[in-house]
């Protein structure tokens, strides 16, 4: 029986998004006006967008988490997000996949956010 790999000492537990994709901006804009209904401040500076990653044909493949596992949008957020970014120009296809590792924690936050919400 074999075990499986071990992740590499080092490796980011966050696959890396596709900054120099020439849509990446617009997706990321996109993001931005989806908000948690429970908190005042958009997903994206929330810390909750995890990746985005942009294949050549323009498929868009979105990997995000929740602030927590019972939030009681778990199911329609994720729709939020698609029909957000889909209408962008170029976009072919958007997938977007709830993952909870690594769970979120408030330091995912940006300054914005924690500005916002008191914490700075």
């Amino acid at each position: 029986m074999t075990n499986a790999p071990e992740p590499l000492e080092g490796a980011p537990l966050i696959a890396p998004s596709s900054t120099d994709h020439p849509l990446y901006e617009q997706i990321v804009d996109a993001c931005r006006t989806v908000y948690d209904p429970e908190i005042p401040v958009n997903i994206y500076e929330l810390g909750l967008i995890y990746t985005i990653d942009i294949s050549g044909e323009n498929d868009v493949q979105i990997k995000m988490s929740l602030t927590a596992p019972g939030c009681p949008v778990a199911g329609e957020m994720p729709g939020w997000i698609a029909d957000a970014v889909e209408p962008i120009p170029g976009v072919r296809h958007v997938d977007v996949e709830l993952v909870w590792e690594p769970p979120w924690g408030m330091d995912m936050m940006s300054d914005e956010a924690r500005l916002e919400l008191g914490f700075m």
